[in-house]
């Protein structure tokens, strides 16, 4: 396993990381889930992220079951907040207050003492950014967390983000965790030169396009497939992002590879990725992900995915 650092920060992260969004904790039972946690581990992994809002609290249940049985320090643990998680006008959002009692929530369902990163799920409309950065230097100086980052914020409010950083003198975010893949490519025009910029690292989430680059639906919509249960996919499953992917799936069988671990070794080769996640409803899938982390793409390779896409 390659570790690289996230951003300019001194922390190492695996290239290959493991989530827990829609899996650890919810659609897969416990002892499956923890079986996909140490099948990680053992290849390498060292990055967990999950949320509190992942099945809620579960998957950081799911997760802190597992970690307690490995040395702390080997691994690099993260969490979020900002979604609700209760009817509590006050339990949502990146309000001081919101942080401060979710965080020990985390800690408690996690069973560490701390956080390696921690992460501001969305952009809150509704608190001023000088709180929430506050409050995240806050937890820093506590030793409740080591760093925090962002999740789906635009380039503006980084670099907001940063300038505040500078002139009160507080811990700025390390890290950025978008959406990407060969079919959302929409970072490339401001977040991602944006966080080489800053110096921020991304940890990308969906690099398979919920499952699309795999080839899965390449022949309609298996039954009791993402695509078939959910909206999430309804905008992306047009003929044209389809003929794509056929095309993909060509590729990496001429290539001698999984379409899925060619999407993932392609997202390792772009600037600035510090960490892809990857989710896994079975071990068989991490080892299948983990091989992608020692496939070299060449110049003529690149293009050709560049033509696809």
């Amino acid at each position: 396993m390659e570790y690289r650092l996230l951003g300019n920060s001194g922390l190492r992260v695996s290239a290959l990381s493991i989530g827990g969004w829609l899996t650890l904790g919810k659609s897969v039972e416990d002892t499956t889930s923890h079986d996909i946690l140490r099948a990680a581990i053992a290849g390498g992994i060292n990055f967990i992220d999950v949320a509190d809002i992942y099945a809620i609290g579960e998957s950081e249940r799911v997760v802190g079951e597992v970690i307690v049985d490995y040395k702390r320090s080997d691994l690099v643990i993260s969490s979020k907040v900002f979604w609700p998680m209760s009817d509590n006008p006050n339990d949502q959002g990146l309000s001081r207050k919101h942080i401060m009692e979710s965080i020990d929530k985390s800690l408690g369902r996690l069973q560490t003492d701390y956080l390696d990163i921690y992460f501001c799920h969305r952009w809150d409309l509704n608190s001023p950014l000088l709180e929430t950065m506050r409050a995240m230097d806050d937890l820093i100086h506590r030793g409740k967390i080591l760093y925090w980052g962002t999740s789906m914020w635009s380039a503006d409010q980084l670099r907001d983000a940063h300038a505040l950083a500078e002139r009160y003198n507080l811990h700025a975010p390390i890290v950025e965790q978008p959406r990407y893949n060969l079919i959302h490519r929409d970072i490339e025009q401001d977040v991602l030169p944006t966080c080489v910029e800053l110096g921020m690292g991304l940890t990308i989430w969906s690099p398979l396009a919920q499952g699309m680059l795999t080839g899965k639906y390449n022949q309609g919509v298996p039954d009791n497939s993402r695509a078939a249960t959910s909206s999430w996919l309804e905008s992306d499953l047009t003929e044209e992002n389809l003929a794509r992917v056929r095309r993909f799936c060509e590729t990496a069988e001429r290539l001698g590879h999984r379409p899925e671990q060619l999407a993932l070794a392609w997202l390792l080769k772009q600037e600035g990725i510090s960490s892809v996640i990857t989710g896994a409803t079975r071990t068989e899938q991490v080892h299948n992900n983990l091989a992608a982390a020692h496939i070299a793409l060449d110049e003529a390779v690149l293009a050709e995915i560049a033509t696809i896409f």
